[in-house]
């Protein structure tokens, strides 16, 4: 969403505001009181965007060269850095746990991460890092885009398992500052079905709730025999794409893809999850949308579906379970916004 500084409190403030239309993410969240947690959010003295820019402040020249690049800036490997998303990279060289940062911006970093994830998840990231690299900041990077006070500034943090952004709304049309990605490997690589201890397994546990729900036909409509490629989460407007329509569950089927929603979005800060629903909303809300279900790579044969997503003209939510949990986001208010994946 193109906002300044100067006004982007207000303007999210006014969105809240404002009822829509259509079918959105806040209506099937009855209950959910993120909207008033982000007024509180909005109040604190310590954002998540007033730590990245103290912690741009505490940089010496040296460390700068290495960690700080243009907002336009372009990896040789990996392209343009404010769009790209990937399940194990490093946006820059130095570690975070490495004697490269003081342990002052250490803590400022994790700081950061830590007003990017409401509280309640942070023990089960802990869990995950402590599982995929041996705790927070180990074979982890940091990288700052653009300047502090120009309106486009981005930091983003990368790693195994992780591409995490926070951006103070400076990238154009997207929900959390690009396309983010979670995962989980609890230490085998290869999961059992009921995948035991991955944090993120609840989500796939509550979409496949929606799954038994659905009659016969229904269940035929959401099937797809082959997954896509994970990292194909380029949007495809109001092209024919597989799954079920949202629109032809019932009102009680609907209240449980609630709960799902609710499950995917609550790891994340309340103003995130606004941006979400604006992104989701311009474009025709949940009814535009589509759930499908992967046959293959079906741990077990058990029928719980391991691969699935929720696509809509500029959604997508995609869930690989097999080997292993990987979750792909990415969610923007049109669907020309490209992908570098």
């Amino acid at each position: 969403m193109p906002l300044n500084p100067a006004d982007k409190s207000s303007s999210r403030r006014n969105f809240l505001a404002n009822a829509s239309a259509a079918l959105s993410l806040a209506s099937l969240l009855r209950g959910s009181d993120w909207s008033h947690a982000y007024a509180a959010e909005a109040t604190q003295s310590s954002t998540a965007e007033t730590l990245v820019e103290e912690l741009h402040a505490s940089l010496t020249p040296t460390q700068r060269k290495q960690v700080c690049f243009p907002w336009d800036y372009k990896h040789p490997k990996y392209g343009l850095l404010r769009t790209r998303v990937a399940n194990n990279w490093q946006a820059s060289k130095p570690e975070i746990a490495s004697d490269f940062f003081t342990p002052t911006q250490q803590g400022m970093v994790r700081k950061i991460f830590d007003n990017l994830i409401t509280p309640e998840w942070q023990p089960r990231f802990d869990k995950q890092l402590e599982d995929d690299c041996g705790g927070f900041g180990y074979s982890q990077s940091m990288s700052l885009l653009g300047e502090p006070g120009s309106g486009k500034f981005q930091f983003l943090l990368t790693g195994r398992h992780m591409t995490l952004r926070c951006d103070g709304n400076s990238a154009d049309h997207v929900a959390f500052g690009g396309p983010i990605f979670y995962g989980h490997d609890t230490g085998s690589f290869d999961e059992g079905p009921t995948h035991s201890g991955n944090v993120f397994w609840p989500q796939a546990v509550a979409a496949n709730k929606v799954f038994a729900m659905l009659d016969r036909h229904q269940q035929v409509q959401s099937l797809a025999p082959r997954s896509p490629k994970e990292n194909a989460i380029g949007f495809h407007g109001k092209a024919e794409r597989p799954g079920l329509l949202i629109t032809d569950l019932t009102n009680e089927q609907k209240n449980e893809l609630g709960k799902v929603l609710k499950l995917l979005l609550e790891p994340f800060r309340p103003s995130d999850q606004a941006e979400v629903d604006q992104c989701l909303a311009s474009q025709g809300g949940i009814d535009a949308c589509r759930l499908v279900f992967y046959q293959d790579k079906d741990l077990g044969n058990d029928g719980v579906w391991d691969n699935w997503r929720l696509e809509g003209p500029s959604f997508v939510w995609h869930f690989r379970g097999s080997p292993h949990v990987h979750v792909w986001v990415n969610i923007a208010d049109n669907p020309q916004v490209p992908t570098n994946a």
